[in-house]
């Protein structure tokens, strides 16, 4: 007897790659029924947020998917802490179920407070790169807008239930979660008996910083060690060098003037104290190479703005030299407009005004050898 082609039969047998209607989703179990039920929402006003649900290449989910655990957050940064939540995730699904980061972009404050939203540490691409390699199968983009924020606590929790049916959603027990940050950890407590997910709270990770104080790992954290130029402290919390990411731009092409061509980023993320810093910088297509970085304001020459410059050692440029005294384009790029990541290894000196062009030029020549010198020490 054939199989009527929209029955629930019909639906639950079609290939993994089949579309799946948006208005459909899985709820758990009731007691005692073994297998999964499909149900049409009713409540067109209901909220849906918009979720890029690109997952891992390696693992495309079927419609029947394995035991998955949600971890939620902004994940500002991709530090220790957050480290420890996909990790518990991990540990709660096995190697052959479903890990899922949902990360809220933009950060929630940026859209209740822009004035007094934190900077960004990271891009949600950047983000999606750490979380992944620490171990999530998808990370998946919670798109946030005042809609989402207004959602009581439980409507917000009972949302991801209706789009992932978790075995688990693994939290910090400092989240917060729903409209004014209503829940906590006891209200997801009492959510998961009732909504059938179990509750895992991670408690918080501690680091010790050079000075030997125990610090809470946190974006916070990490924002004010950047402004004080303690990128070594950064990256002890984040548990691996910071990485600003920007687009190179159009600068005034005065390094190349006198011998220090440097590519001009435009920054995407937060840049840390004003110095020269050592650093490995990552280019649109793959390539990396060591650099000598400078973020500041040029008072050379009376420069008020603060930029962010990367001197690249080591690549040929289009001409065959890697130090001409007139730019070329590095060699396989265009002169403008591609990413780069610049991930800062060591810190090597404050920003200063030298009395002379010549002047500058000698340091910058050291300010190159010590790079070298770091970026060999930390290899």
């Amino acid at each position: 007897m054939p199989v009527p082609e929209n029955s629930t039969v019909a639906r639950l047998l079609r290939p993994p790659n089949s579309f799946i209607p948006d208005n459909l989703s899985i709820r758990p179990d009731p007691p005692g029924n073994p297998r999964q039920q499909w149900r049409h929402r009713t409540d067109d006003t209901a909220h849906r947020s918009r979720l890029d649900r690109t997952p891992h290449p390696r693992l495309p989910w079927p419609v029947t998917s394995p035991p998955t655990a949600i971890t939620i957050g902004s994940f500002d940064g991709v530090h220790v802490g957050h480290a420890a939540l996909v990790r518990a995730a991990r540990e709660r699904v096995g190697p052959a179920g479903r890990c899922v980061a949902l990360a809220f972009d933009p950060h929630p404050r940026e859209i209740l407070s822009p004035d007094a939203a934190p900077p960004r540490l990271t891009t949600f691409d950047q983000r999606r790169r750490f979380l992944l390699d620490l171990g999530a199968d998808e990370v998946l983009r919670l798109e946030t807008d005042r809609q989402l924020l207004g959602l009581s606590a439980e409507a917000f929790v009972r949302h991801v239930v209706d789009e992932f049916a978790p075995v688990a959603i693994v939290e910090g027990d400092d989240f917060r979660f729903g409209r004014a940050r209503q829940g906590g950890s006891d209200s997801l407590e009492r959510l998961a008996s009732v909504m059938g997910f179990e509750s895992i709270v991670v408690r918080e990770v501690d680091i010790e910083l050079a000075d030997q104080s125990i610090v809470r790992a946190s974006s916070t954290l990490i924002r004010w060690l950047l402004e004080h130029g303690r990128i070594d402290d950064a990256a002890r919390v984040l548990g691996r060098p910071y990485e600003l990411s920007g687009t190179v731009v159009r600068g005034d092409r005065r390094g190349r003037s006198i011998g220090f061509p440097t590519a001009n980023i435009d920054p995407a993320s937060m840049t840390p104290a004003r110095g020269v810093y050592a650093g490995i910088a990552t280019l649109s297509d793959g390539r990396e190479a060591p650099a000598a970085i400078n973020v500041g304001r040029r008072p050379t020459f009376r420069g008020v703005e603060t930029r962010v410059e990367a001197h690249l050692l080591g690549l040929p440029t289009s001409y065959g030299s890697e130090s001409a005294a007139t730019w070329a384009p590095i060699e396989g790029l265009d002169e403008y407009g591609w990413p780069i990541g610049l991930r800062l290894v060591a810190w090597l000196r404050d920003e200063v005004r030298f009395g002379s062009i010549d002047e500058l030029r000698a340091q910058l020549a050291r300010d190159v050898e010590r790079a070298r010198e770091a970026l060999m020490e930390c290899a």
